[in-house]
């Protein structure tokens, strides 16, 4: 690591740097997803604001970038008014960094280092007139030749202008210093006081604000918005990112328009069960979303994992994101119904996720790295009612999963959703409505008849084709699904308070010894 002192005299630097041929292309900002967002990186040779309080991850993402620009060999340095030179390294390190390469330039008071071979090199920046402090970090830039810099943060600047209208000026002035020199600048700021007529969005090329949102209950949720990049056709609204072990994990915001490739259509993917392929006229099609709607306990989760079996036995890739069940109790569960999802290897993925801890845009890259990296062909996403916890209002999640569901069908996907109903029997609610989201929609009851508990399916819309009107009584045992005729001697039975006209002996019955039918 290269530590820079002060020194009366510093080199030139090249002449290439002022002589107005600036490179036009992009420069890396050291998160590839941010790449993407900002349209190809951060702008060469221009100035650059990262702004956002304490602890949304200002310093991690300046120190990604440098870390790039020291991997492709270009000369970098991180000027700090605030933090040390070794906390920055313990910061680096908490991410499993070296900083080694990366020039660091601080000013800090001196009895933050004991070492006396940097007392030249360490100043009281509470000291020094604005005037001498910016003297300090010109020359620092001279000395290193670097081409891509870090200055944080604006807030010492800020208070040692004193007021706004000498800090808009001196910033200004680094401004015109840097890209004069050709750097690549990043200004970083903690926003702790605003001062709106500094304006200082007006006077970078480009400003990228961190936020962090604190819930009611779970994991705060991090997300970051590009406010302007001068020509550049930049990615807007808000990106989820979460910051782990090697830096910032962005999330950039789905946009379903931007991957409408099209696709061929198969032909529609079937169940495996006869009855409820009758009834879907054929099978669900592929490029669609179904819903599978009903009470808990009713077979939602088990009707899904019937299409996924299915799937993997035409050798079709398939992801499967748990809110609600665990992988141990998942896979038991499936091989409670004569199911051995181990055979299929890597063409099954189950994914548990917890909607405390994790945010939608997240979601959205598993479902996006699946799709795209793997080539999965069914998504099955269980249930919906998790996934409304993990956003902060329904109006968002309609928007979030409208995206989504576009974008999986356009790249003919086959997804199915499975939601939960209030209640067990008589009049169901549901929490969210998402019926006209959906493609099909397959509707799950319990009716009572003959003093047993029995379940009932009917498919009430699918918009690429016919389908069979009726209702049909099904049972879940260990023989998997089993579906029954329709049932004709019934009316009543979607509401839940059924009247039975019929005999008994035209009900299904268990195959399992005790009488009893396995659990959904």
């Amino acid at each position: 690591m290269q530590l820079f002192r002060r020194a009366g005299h510093f080199r030139q630097r090249p002449e290439v740097c002022g002589s107005g041929q600036l490179e036009k292309e992009g420069i890396p900002t050291g998160v590839a997803a941010l790449d993407d967002i900002l349209a190809g990186g951060w702008a060469r040779s221009r100035v650059h604001l990262i702004e956002g309080r304490p602890g949304s991850g200002k310093t991690t993402l300046a120190l990604q970038f440098l870390m790039a620009a020291r991997d492709r060999g270009e000369p970098t340095l991180y000027i700090t008014l605030s933090e040390g030179r070794d906390e920055l390294i313990q910061a680096a390190a908490t991410h499993g960094w070296s900083l080694d390469g990366v020039g660091i330039y601080e000013l800090v008071p001196p009895e933050l280092s004991l070492d006396p071979s940097f007392e030249q090199s360490v100043v009281y920046s509470s000291d020094l007139e604005l005037g001498e402090t910016v003297k300090l970090v010109t020359s620092a830039v001279e000395e290193s030749h670097a081409t891509c810099v870090v200055f944080d943060s604006l807030s010492d600047i800020r208070l040692l202008a004193g007021g706004s209208l000498r800090y808009r000026r001196q910033v200004l002035a680094l401004k015109h210093f840097f890209n004069r020199h050709g750097c690549t600048t990043v200004f970083v700021d903690d926003l702790t006081e605003a001062m709106d007529d500094a304006n200082l969005h007006s006077l970078v090329h480009g400003v990228v604000r961190l936020e962090a949102l604190t819930i009611a209950y779970g994991a705060e949720r991090r997300r970051l918005q590009v406010f302007k990049m001068r020509g550049r056709a930049f990615r807007g609204g808000f990106h989820d990112y979460v910051i782990r072990t090697g830096g910032l994990d962005i999330f950039p915001r789905l946009v379903a328009a931007e991957h409408n490739d099209g696709f061929v259509d198969a032909g529609p993917a079937p169940s495996g069960v006869p009855e409820i392929d009758r009834m879907l006229g054929g099978g669900l099609d592929r490029g669609t979303s179904s819903l599978i709607l009903g009470p808990a306990g009713s077979g939602k989760s088990t009707l899904a994992l019937q299409y996924a079996v299915a799937a993997l036995k035409r050798g079709e890739r398939v992801l499967s994101i748990s809110f609600d069940e665990t992988r141990r109790n998942f896979f038991k569960r499936a091989r409670g119904l004569g199911l051995d999802l181990d055979r299929y290897g890597d063409l099954f993925e189950f994914q548990q996720v917890d909607p405390a801890e994790l945010s939608p845009g997240e979601l959205a890259s598993i479902v996006r790295r699946c799709v795209e990296d793997k080539g999965a062909r069914m998504v099955v996403l269980d249930s919906l009612s998790g996934y409304q916890n993990a956003m902060p209002e329904e109006q968002f999640m309609l928007l979030q999963m409208h995206e989504m569901l576009t974008y999986l069908n356009q790249q003919g996907v086959l997804t199915i959703l499975v939601l939960a109903q209030h209640g067990l029997v008589g009049q169901m609610q549901s929490p969210v409505d998402l019926t006209y989201l959906s493609d099909t929609v397959l509707l799950l009851r319990f009716f009572e008849a003959g003093g047993e508990l029995k379940r009932a399916i009917s498919v009430l819309k699918k918009r690429t084709g016919g389908h069979e009107a009726s209702i049909r009584e099904y049972r879940i045992d260990t023989s998997g699904i089993r579906v029954g005729e329709p049932l004709r001697q019934f009316t009543g039975v979607l509401t839940g308070v059924p009247r039975f006209a019929g005999r008994d002996a035209d009900l299904m019955r268990s195959q399992d010894a005790t009488g009893q039918d396995a659990t959904a």
